[in-house]
This record gives C-alpha cells, sequence and structure tokens, in this order.
C-alpha cells in the first residue's frame, strides 16, 4: 500500500503544510495539489461540494504529490466510510468535543476488529495499491476537530483514543465559543490559552496539532508555536486576495488587507 508521507512527516516532526478547498472542481484541485501543499483537503463541511464533485476532486488530487484528504461534515460512520472508499487518505471530522465522540469516529475509519468500517475500498485500491485492505488501519490519517469548551476540558480523553493521529483546531468556532466572536487569528486571553492548552497536550501525548489559518504568515507563526499541520488559508480565501490585490495594484492603490476570516 502507498505510504502516507503525512504520517511520516508526524513521525519526523515535520511540519505538513495542508492546502484546503471549498470550490467544487476537479481543475481547481489538481492546480491546488501540483503547488507544493504536502496534503490538500477536500472540504464536505462549509465547501460547496457535493460527494460527486468530491470525487472527481479526489481523481484530479491522486495526479498530483499531495496527499488528498478530506474534511467531511459530521461523524455519519456512512459518510466517512464513503469518502475513504472514494480515495481519502485521511478524514478531518468536524466538532468531536468527547472521547466516546473521538471513538465513534476512529472506529468509522478502520475495518475490524479495529473499527467498523464496512469492506468496499473502490478508489481506495487504485490510489493506495493492490493490498490497501491489509495496511489502511494504518495508514489512514484521522484528525478529530477541537472546536468547543467541551473538546478542550476532554482533551487527554480525545488524545488518548486509539487510532487518532491527532487534532485540528476549527479557530472560528473554537473562537466563537470562547470569546463570542467568530475569529481565526483572535488575541483574546482565552483564545490564546486554549490553543496553547492543546498544542502541550498533543506535545506531552506525542499527537498531531493541526489548525486552520488565514494566511502563511499566519501558517508560519503556527508552526513556531508547536503545531504540525497547518492549512495557509483556503481556496476561496487565496483568490479574493490575489483578486483585491491585482485590482489594487492595476489602479495603484494600496493593497487591501481585509477579506474573509476563513473557517
Amino acid at each position: 500500500m502507498r505510504i502516507n508521507k503525512l504520517k511520516v512527516a508526524a513521525a519526523e516532526n515535520r511540519p505538513v503544510i495542508n492546502g484546503w478547498l471549498a470550490i467544487p472542481s476537479s481543475y481547481s484541485a489538481e492546480i491546488m495539489g501540483h503547488q507544493g501543499y504536502d496534503a490538500v483537503t477536500v472540504d464536505l463541511q462549509h465547501g460547496m461540494i457535493d460527494f460527486a464533485s468530491a470525487l472527481a476532486m479526489l481523481q484530479a488530487l491522486s495526479a498530483t504529490p499531495a496527499v488528498p484528504l478530506v474534511r467531511v461534515a459530521d461523524s455519519t460512520p456512512a459518510q466517512i466510510m464513503r469518502v475513504l472508499d472514494a480515495g481519502a487518505y485521511g478524514v478531518i471530522c468536524p466538532m468531536i468535543s468527547t472521547p466516546e465522540q473521538a471513538r465513534h469516529f476512529v472506529s468509522a475509519c478502520r475495518y475490524p476488529p479495529e473499527g467498523i468500517r464496512s469492506f468496499g475500498p473502490a478508489r481506495g485500491l487504485l490510489y493506495g495499491g493492490a493490498d490497501y485492505p491489509q495496511h489502511a488501519n494504518r495508514e489512514i490519517l484521522t484528525l478529530a476537530m477541537i472546536e468547543t469548551r467541551e473538546g478542550l476540558a476532554n482533551i487527554d480523553a480525545i488524545l488518548d483514543t486509539d487510532g487518532l493521529d491527532g487534532v485540528f483546531i476549527g479557530p472560528n468556532d473554537l473562537s466563537l465559543t470562547l470569546t463570542g466572536a467568530a475569529s481565526a487569528e483572535s488575541t483574546h486571553p482565552e483564545m490564546l490559552g486554549a490553543i496553547e492548552h492543546v498544542v502541550s497536550h498533543c506535545r506531552q501525548k506525542q499527537k498531531i496539532a493541526g489548525i486552520f489559518c488565514t494566511s502563511g504568515a499566519a501558517a508560519a507563526n503556527r508552526i513556531a508555536q508547536g503545531f504540525q499541520f497547518v492549512t495557509p488559508a483556503n481556496d476561496v480565501m487565496q483568490l479574493g486576495r490575489a483578486s483585491r490585490e491585482a485590482i489594487a495594484l492595476a489602479r495603484g492603490q494600496q493593497i487591501p488587507t481585509t477579506g474573509a476570516s476563513g473557517y
């Protein structure tokens, strides 16, 4: 089976730079996959993407060096199993707040006896190789999103979940919960403390700490802070930012700094 390069990077303590797709386009996915990202995530939660589009995007990503990942809309086992069968090499699952939810999520990603994943790998075989069924439990990446006070309180128990590779902070939802305002780069003391809390516990448990960022510079700051898996904005944010900069330059105006906050 094809080795999951993200797990190798995590074991060697090398940061993973992850692209993020919200626009339903296989062409966009192919372009992003060739830009140097270690991984690219197809977003089925907040992206404008249905399963048919996601399948075409995963096929496009398979022809690039980037590892194809999916953020599912929720922890429904059928949805998780379907994106894995479609060739996703890892799953990011939102709103994991308890160890029971974490176990439920991981179980859907693992074949028996380690989990409840139903057999039918389809594109998993094409991307992973003929021996995919024998090694998928080892190679498929699992990241649980921490976005609530409950998730913060249960971080140790969540990280102790067998088969969970790490966590991924949803900064807007976490900020909204803690401060009343959605801000991916919040400097509110409670938000700063929560982020450090997650990073330090991931370090202690030797699990991946991931987070969504609003830019490359913000992602670099997060890596310096101890995060191993960073997303420097999504395709929508990058398209909007590049367009605003091009228009401002063409008009001889100052480049604007405002834009979408991301998710």
